[in-house]
């Protein structure tokens, strides 16, 4: 998996995010869902980064806020 920083452009329904990453492309996303890790809001507008899957560069899972 590779990671890339995007922008959130859209919360859509069951807790999936549409990413703009570099390129001007669009990824649908999911935030990383571990027990250890706080519940964390994100909103149009914040700095992600996410991993890519490797066989669908379409989807992919947000990994933390970017800074």
């Amino acid at each position: 998996m590779r990671q890339v920083a995007g922008t959130v452009r859209a919360v859509l329904p069951r807790a999936l995010y549409r990413v703009e990453v570099e390129g001007g492309r669009e990824v649908t996303a999911h935030p990383v869902a571990t027990p250890r890790r706080n519940f964390v809001r994100l909103v149009v507008g914040d700095r992600v980064i996410i991993e890519l899957t490797a066989n669908d560069g379409r989807r992919g899972r947000i990994v933390r806020k970017a800074t």
